[in-house]
């Protein structure tokens, strides 16, 4: 088993825990990312790792030897943030739904994953704006939160090399992974990619760099300086200092950032005769900064368009064109959205850094959000919706925005700009403007740029122009822009005709220039239409043309993806710590989520997730008790050590239980295909964990063992000397051991905390979407019936201590359902009246449940149950008068029924072979005046205790008879009635032969804890010393086999305990509780070995062994006993052979087969008819016509 990577400088103690193996890059595994675009990926991974592996190590430093800048860590900790939040959020917006497109059912919880590292970076901001230096425990939680960030991102990235990776080098050629990477880069901004390429360079080998280098040959667009520019950036910044984060740097008295300095190089960049700082000073607008108002007017412009588009719709009632009245809001909305981003970071901070728009920012996105999922509705209920409040409400959420950006934008106009133009020179202004731009990708520059410049004049767009080409880089992209003409030309809009909605655009030539043209293959996209190289495609919000640069062509690509992606999702790169919504139509969990059983109805499923909330609770357990073992003691280490074993125990049982039963449920469904694959990995992973935590806990439990035998062996002298320097040793390693162990403790809380999570809003609401309540009850039953008593008896209290009332109730009230058919109340009731005194329960099943949960179960459960003693004392008109109300009883089982009134009815007979009434146990301590108070042997010669039926240290005090016998079968050999052994209160040991009570070990001192058997049972009262043997919690008996979930599974329809192979089994309800076809004996209590026939019937093994000899049917439905499949063939020959009399020959019969149940007609025989529908000979005839026969056989 790997150790976690250790830190330099001896920091390993905190050392997060890490797959066990990622994957090679494709320069180790010897292949190319040039050849296969898609393994860039692993160069990112690489990359992310390499980061957080010394961003985990500074603050392991911090907290062990307390050396470092807090200030530097969180700084480095918000550029990592920066960077790994773009990764995310291109790859929602661009690979997962191009996988989706050709895997369905992959690509979701890869997004949910995202959300949830979100959240951890935002613990992690919040811990650092605490007083972390001065603080030792704020320190060391300050490096479990580094090492939960290290573990759960390690993971995430393991999962998708180990399935979404493969998945995309198999189902995209060469070229679409090309189109997926360019897209990728695409959606990262551009300040952002200036850094990110130069922090990825430094993190490879020189060969994985140029391997890096050729993929981006490949990928990168012919367009000489779009290539330039990538290159420069990859190449450009080798020094790059990763704590610096120019996002950051908005100071009033910055220049413009090293990175894009590198963007636009005057020296090296083919300009041409051009020169970026030749320009017409008088054309140049006299305040840059004002720029900002072409933005707001153009805005502006189109939410009035909007406005008057839905007034329209609204005296229409047309709502033909509303998928592009959608596209063409979700592209405003994105343009608001990314504005006041760059407002946020650039343009605010550098006028005054206490001036702050957040609220009506935010205010704008929730009101475009709302306007959004109107739309959406409105589509989904198609003609099922109410027209009238529809239309009134787009007017109202048209007007309401367009009111709220209008009342944002004066005051921003009447109280930001003006200082700006005091405060900034005409550079200034013209750099903020730049690095405004810059936090768009280099998707949304492609179409806001034209989108922009076709709402200007002549003169305000010239000027706007030449200010960003004055201020940096965006000459370098818009090189082919030769004059405004040209610019406007890229976008239709420059025609001002703004009546109508454009509803379409249309892909120029579907690829890039010079880059997998010649492909004109048709993908489907989400919504069911299909995209091509040369299709028409809905992404314009202005026109049918393309609104975008062409000589970057990040706008097409043939995998059929939504070409823009929302904004919204950078929106948490202001630090606010708000965990962003995702944004594509693919992920709509928590939507489904939320509307699941929206009836309020409990689910049969819902039991299963009710362990959730239990998980949780003991997650938050480890994560607050291993903080306190620093300063513990070893009782609370041993305390830690058995709450960790029973949580680890159980999930276990969790986890395989959704391995092999939910999950391939859920696979079963043909639309739910790999929906569970990441999950599966997911518990794997897991189960690392939990090994690894164990580890450090041997470790702990070693070091106390090491402690005390080193004091009771040292002398007192030698202890005086050596008590300073070993006490200062052992406590260095357990503050190691304790640390590291509070690390993996914070670890694994929060993987499996997003693990169950993702499972709530992505698994749960497909069971009650694709499984009936029926098919529910049984995947429950399943799951219980795979599960032994001895884990019921952990797994109840530990669940229900975590639930409320009304939840165990329902939780209960589910298991009764399922296990309607077994005895699992009877074992409930009897095992958990005898937990408090049971000794081979565990610890936490031993504590009385809740008073309430115990009425619920004894509610249900009044049947007679009557002692020897009282049948003794009862006369004949009283027993009568009981099996009258056991009969009437309509609460009892029938089977239980007939047995009381069976045992009712014999009793007075009974009661007359007894010669004295039964003896106090008090009276018989010595054992001397009970019959049968003598050893017995199963070996005598070797002196081993025991009969011929069991091997066993005791005999038990029948309490039927008060004799003493090793077993009942002894007992019913010689005696005239059954004994009941679960009424068996006393036993002897056949050591000392004392009189005691039933238990695994004999109480006398002279016996020293002797054990009566390896295996006992409380309930069952039941002793073996020398077979593997379990209790079946739902046939309430003691059975033959390693256990239930082993090698058994327990049926809960059929009632029986089935081998693991027969899990795909005919059932009958109640199977099992009948008789022998053959022998008549029991089937349900019998200790002989029981088969089960195909036909879903059951009799003994020996009793088929015999009956087959002679015959192949079932003695009771006379279906085949196993494929006859030869035996029929030999018949065939033997009637082909065989020449009827002639006046038999063609008369015919009529014949039902028992094996098909399908009625037929063959020619006549006195012995063998083969249906002609199976082809079986097991069949029988129902009438014979003397008519002529054309039936060919």
């Amino acid at each position: 088993m790997a150790t976690p990577t250790p830190m330099p400088g001896g920091e390993g103690t905190l050392a997060a825990v890490m797959p066990r193996s990622p994957s090679p890059t494709p320069a180790e595994a010897g292949t190319s990312a040039a050849e296969t675009p898609v393994l860039i990926f692993l160069y990112f991974h690489k990359a992310i790792r390499a980061e957080l592996e010394a961003l985990h190590g500074a603050a392991v430093r911090l907290a062990t030897e307390r050396s470092g800048d807090v200030a530097a860590l969180a700084e480095r900790c918000r550029f990592f943030f920066n960077i790994y939040k773009h990764h995310c959020d291109a790859e929602d917006a661009v690979i997962f739904p191009a996988l989706d497109i050709r895997v369905k059912n992959v690509a979701g919880t890869y997004s949910l994953e995202h959300k949830g590292e979100s959240d951890l970076f935002s613990q992690l901001f919040a811990l650092l704006q605490l007083d972390i230096q001065n603080d030792d425990g704020l320190r060391r939680e300050l490096a479990s939160c580094t090492g939960a960030i290290q573990t759960c991102l390690s993971q995430h990235m393991s999962k998708e090399e180990e399935q979404v990776f493969p998945l995309l080098t198999k189902k995209f050629s060469c070229e679409e992974q090309a189109d997926l990477v360019w897209q990728f880069l695409c959606n990262i901004p551009v300040n952002m990619m200036a850094d990110f390429l130069p922090w990825l360079s430094t993190s490879v080998s020189p060969d994985e760099h140029q391997d890096i280098r050729n993929c981006l040959c490949k990928v990168v667009p012919d367009e000489k300086l779009l290539q330039q520019v990538v290159f420069t950036w990859i190449e450009g910044k080798t020094k790059i200092e990763v704590a610096e984060s120019p996002a950051d740097d908005n100071s009033a008295e910055d220049v413009p950032d090293q990175g894009e300095k590198h963007i636009c190089s005057r020296q090296d960049s083919k300009l041409g005769s051009r020169n970026c700082a030749e320009s017409n000073d008088g054309q140049i607008h006299r305040h840059p900064i004002d720029d900002i108002l072409h933005w707001h007017n153009a805005i502006r412009k189109d939410l009035h368009d909007i406005a008057e588009e839905t007034r329209r719709v609204q005296q229409s009632g047309d709502l033909s064109d509303i998928s592009a009245f959608n596209e063409r809001l979700q592209f405003i909305a994105d343009v608001c959205i990314y504005h006041s981003i760059t407002e946020d970071q650039v343009i605010f901070p550098a006028v005054d850094s206490e001036l702050s728009f957040v609220q009506e920012h935010a205010e704008e996105e929730r009101r475009f959000n709302n306007f959004r999922c109107l739309i959406q509705q409105i589509q989904i209920a198609g003609a099922k919706s109410t027209a009238v409040d529809f239309y009134s409400k787009l007017c109202s959420h048209a007007d309401k925005i367009l009111e709220t950006i209008e009342k944002h934008f004066c005051n921003e106009e009447t109280k930001v700009l003006p200082q700006a133009r005091m405060l900034f020179s005409p550079e200034k202004q013209r750099e903020l403007s730049y690095k405004s731009l810059c936090v768009m990708p280099l998707k949304l520059l492609e179409r806001v740029l034209p989108w922009l410049v076709s709402k200007l004049s002549d003169e305000q767009a010239s000027s706007f122009l030449q200010n960003m080409c004055l201020a940096g880089t965006v000459r370098c992209l818009l090189d082919d822009i030769d004059d405004l003409d040209k610019c406007r030309s890229f976008c239709p809009c420059a025609s001002r005709n703004s009546s109508g909605l454009p509803v379409q655009l249309q892909s120029e030539n579907g690829s890039r220039p010079g880059k997998r043209g010649k492909d004109a293959e048709s993908f489907p996209c989400t919504n069911g239409s299909y995209y091509s190289q040369t299709a028409v495609i809905e992404a314009s919000p202005c026109s049918k043309k393309p609104c975008c640069i062409p000589g970057l062509r990040v706008e097409c690509s043939n995998l059929g993806i939504r070409s823009l992606a929302s904004a919204k999702s950078f929106r948490s790169l202001s630090y606010n710590f708000t965990a962003p919504s995702l944004y594509s139509s693919l992920f709509s969990w928590e939507k489904d989520a939320s509307l699941s059983c929206p009836d309020g109805i409990s689910r049969p499923i819902d039991t299963i997730f009710k362990f959730h909330k239990a998980i949780r609770k003991d997650l938050e357990y480890l994560d607050v008790e291993s903080g306190k073992l620093i300063d513990g003691d070893e009782s609370s280490l041993r305390q830690f050590i058995g709450r960790f074993r029973l949580l680890w125990g159980l999930y276990r049982a969790h986890s395989n239980a959704e391995d092999e039963i939910v999950f391939p449920a859920l696979e079963s469904r043909e639309t739910l295909h790999n929906v569970s694959h990441s999950y599966t990995l997911d518990h794997k992973q897991e189960e690392e964990l939990f090994e690894d935590i164990s580890n450090v806990l041997l470790e702990l439990s070693h070091l106390y063992d090491s402690r005390s035998h080193a004091q009771t062996e040292v002398n007192e002298v030698e202890r005086n000397c050596s008590d300073s320097s070993n006490e200062a040793d052992w406590a260095r390693k357990y503050n190691e051991l304790t640390t590291k162990l509070q690390g993996m403790c914070k670890s694994i809380r929060v993987a499996l905390t997003n693990h169950v999570h993702r499972e709530e809003l992505e698994l749960w609401p497909l069971f009650d979407k694709h499984f009936s309540v029926e098919e529910q009850d049984k995947l429950v039953g399943r799951i219980i019936g795979s599960t032994g008593a001895e884990v019921l008896q952990s797994m109840l209290p530990w669940v229900t201590s975590a639930l409320s009332q009304e939840e165990q109730n329902k939780m209960l009230d589910t298991w009764k359902q399922a296990t309607k058919n077994t005895m699992f109340g009877e074992w409930l009731n009897e095992w958990w009246k005898g937990a408090p005194t049971s000794s081979d329960s565990p610890a936490e099943a031993s504590s009385t449940p809740d008073s309430h949960l115990q009425d619920k179960l004894e509610q249900n459960d009044q049947m007679f149950k009557p002692g020897w003693k009282d049948i003794f004392r009862m006369n004949q008109s009283e027993l009568e008068a009981e099996v009258r109300k056991v009969s009437r009883d309509p609460t009892l089982d029938p089977r239980r029924k007939a047995y009381l009134i069976q045992n009712l009815m014999t009793s007075r007979w009974i009661a007359a072979q007894q010669k004295l009434p039964e003896p106090n146990s008090e009276e018989c301590t010595d054992g001397a005046s009970i019959p049968g108070c003598v050893p017995s042997y199963r070996d005598e010669e070797k002196q081993i205790y025991g009969c011929e039926h069991y091997k066993r240290n005791c005999k038990l005090v029948a309490a039927c008879c008060n004799k003493l016998f090793t077993c009942r079968f002894c007992h019913d050999k010689v005696s005239d009635h059954t004994m009941e052994r679960k009424a068996t209160q006393e036993m002897m040991c056949m050591v000392c032969l004392k009189i005691q009570p039933v238990g695994p070990i004999c109480q006398t001192p002279s016996c020293n804890g002797l054990s009566m058997a390896k295996y006992y049972c409380n309930i069952c009262k039941f002793f073996d010393d020398e077979r593997t043997v379990y209790h079946c919690p739902f046939c309430n008996l003691c059975r033959l086999g390693k256990g239930l979930g082993v090698d058994f599974f327990h049926c809960m329809k059929c009632n029986c305990c089935l081998g693991m192979k027969l899990t795909e089994h005919k059932c009958r309800e109640k199977g099992l509780e009948t008789n022998c076809p053959i022998c008549c004996d029991f089937l349900f209590t019998s200790s002989a070995a029981v088969r089960a026939l195909p036909c879903g019937h059951f009799m003994h093994s020996a009793c088929f062994q015999a009956y087959t000899c002679s015959h192949y049917t079932c003695p009771i439905c006379c279906k085949s006993l196993g494929d006859m499949a030869v035996y029929f063939g030999m018949l065939d020959a033997l009637l082909a052979a065989e020449e009827l009399p002639e006046e038999y020959r063609d008369r015919c019969q009529d014949i039902l087969c028992n094996d098909c149940e399908k009625k037929g007609r063959c020619r006549f025989h006195w012995l063998y008819h083969k249906c002609g529908s199976c082809g079986s000979y097991n069949t029988r005839v129902i009438k014979t016509d003397t008519a002529d026969c054309s039936t060919p056989n």
